[in-house]
């Protein structure tokens, strides 16, 4: 079967978080796959942002007109600009009006009022694209609200093109917080067609991502974890209802690991590589942390570290809440984020008062995240709600035991090691409060102070955990493309 990824973000070209990690990894994952089941090259678009690169020698570009709302012609000439990835086609959508900005959906002030339009265009110049190819497509993957507009297209302006109406959905939920919330003074701006029930029906707004809920053949989530607590009006943030109205039709893949990417026996960015056989590289890789961050290498205190977005779904606010204890019990606290600097006030100020126990870098720094990974001895992950999360999957690669709230994806991939003496790979606390998280911190501290086997046994545990996209979670995605296939050539 063909398939085709519609995305807003997909690393290395284009990320802020997750999303662009998935993308990518799953994509690569699927053109590996035995048995031809899918046809690779995979095609991925991706809009062409500002700061997308393109490698000339490696890429071809057609000119498209493309279906405009805003265009006086009421049609506009689009780009796509194919590049072959690694392991996949990437197809860029380059239409400078749209993209060429400073952010991907915002700036300082904001989400960029004339969104719809952005990635309306986007999703009808992708449609337009695998309509003209000579093979067309049997499964079109969605990511996110971006890509909900072309489920909303294929069923009405492409309800009688046979490349196009063929073509089952798979609609892939990365985090239910960010909806596309398009005001109904905009509507103008997706271009869909006058008749469709959206256009009378929708009062207010249109949500896109509970549109294109409606519309795909198959909904998922990226853990079982998350897709079970989002059908519940505490995560389901607004849209329970309508997932619940899926039935079996919604479920959830527990997102993967690229372990090409994250393997601390390859990482060129640590002091010394190490493997789950031979650990003693780890050593030279926290003493090169310590060192880099300003802290004293030759510090036995434990090192906690954290990595993330400063956002109150992270629960900075938790670790802030819980630091001072930390310190007074021996801790070091490494910890590195961006984003809403107000999160971590008290960690500036527990930085400003023990500069040589706690290490706060307010910015983004793929080389000291990685760092980080392998350097600290335990890592935290106090998130309250998942998805599904990876830093706490790189950790455990990294041989650094995660600390995690029990949500999401954070419950599905770790083990408590306190409720299973000898069998956890980390540390599971609840409820969502500092007290909680501190005493997951003292008794994973209490077992790291023993230095002795049954410490080893742990670190060793979590780092033979196998969550490879290629073998795990990609196989899942085959047989939900599958079926999505069937149902759409059973109604369509």
């Amino acid at each position: 079967m063909r398939v085709a990824f519609i995305a807003a973000e997909c690393e290395p070209w284009a990320k802020t978080g997750g999303l662009g990690d998935v993308v990518d990894a799953l994509a690569r994952a699927l053109g590996r796959q035995p048995g031809r089941r899918v046809d690779a090259p995979v095609d991925v678009f991706l809009p062409r942002y500002r700061s997308v690169p393109v490698p000339r020698a490696a890429s071809t570009t057609r000119t498209l007109r493309v279906p405009d709302p805003t265009a006086p012609s009421g049609q506009t000439e689009v780009g796509i600009v194919d590049v072959e990835g690694n392991g996949y086609r990437l197809r860029l959508v380059d239409h400078p009006a749209a993209f060429d900005r400073d952010g991907f959906y915002g700036d300082a002030t904001g989400d960029y009022p004339d969104n719809a339009w952005r990635f309306g265009l986007f999703n009808r110049a992708a449609l337009e694209a695998l309509r003209l190819d000579p093979q067309p497509p049997d499964l079109i993957h969605l990511h996110d609200w971006h890509a909900a507009p072309a489920v909303l297209y294929r069923d009405g302006w492409y309800v009688d093109d046979a490349a196009i109406a063929r073509a089952a959905v798979l609609l892939s939920l990365h985090n239910l917080a960010y909806h596309g919330w398009t005001p109904r003074e905009r509507f103008p701006e997706l271009g869909l067609p006058p008749s469709d029930r959206l256009m009378a029906t929708a009062r207010d707004g249109l949500d896109l991502l509970a549109a294109g809920i409606d519309r795909a053949e198959l909904v998922n989530t990226v853990s079982p974890g998350y897709a079970a607590e989002a059908l519940t009006p505490e995560y389901g943030m607004g849209l329970d209802d309508r997932l619940r109205a899926k039935g079996d039709g919604f479920f959830g893949i527990l997102n993967g690991l690229d372990t090409e990417v994250w393997n601390p026996g390859t990482d060129a960015d640590l002091a010394a590589r190490y493997s789950r056989d031979d650990l003693a590289g780890k050593a030279v890789a926290r003493r090169d942390l310590l060192a880099t961050v300003g802290l004293d290498p030759d510090d036995a205190g434990p090192v906690l570290g954290m990595i993330g977005r400063l956002d109150p779904q992270k629960g900075f606010d938790l670790l802030t809440g819980a630091a001072e204890r930390l310190v007074r019990r021996g801790a070091q606290l490494v910890v590195l984020g961006t984003g809403d600097p107000r999160l971590v006030a008290g960690l500036r100020e527990l930085a400003t008062v023990h500069p040589d126990r706690v290490a706060l870098v307010e910015r983004f720094d793929r080389v000291l995240a990685r760092k980080i990974y392998a350097g600290n001895d335990l890592f935290v992950m106090p998130s309250r709600f998942e998805p599904c999360g990876q830093g706490q999957m790189i950790a455990l690669r990294y041989g650094s035991p995660p600390i995690v709230r029990l949500t999401g994806g954070l419950a599905d991939t770790v083990v408590d090691e306190k409720r299973n003496p000898g069998a956890g790979t980390g540390f599971v606390f609840d409820p969502a409060t500092p007290d909680a998280l501190y005493a997951a911190c003292d008794a994973a501290i209490e077992l790291f102070e023993t230095g002795g086997a049954a410490w080893q046994s742990l670190v060793r545990r979590g780092m033979a955990v196998d969550f490879d996209w290629t073998t795990g979670s990609a196989p899942r995605y085959v047989a939900a493309y599958e079926r999505a296939i069937a149902i759409r050539r059973a109604t369509g």
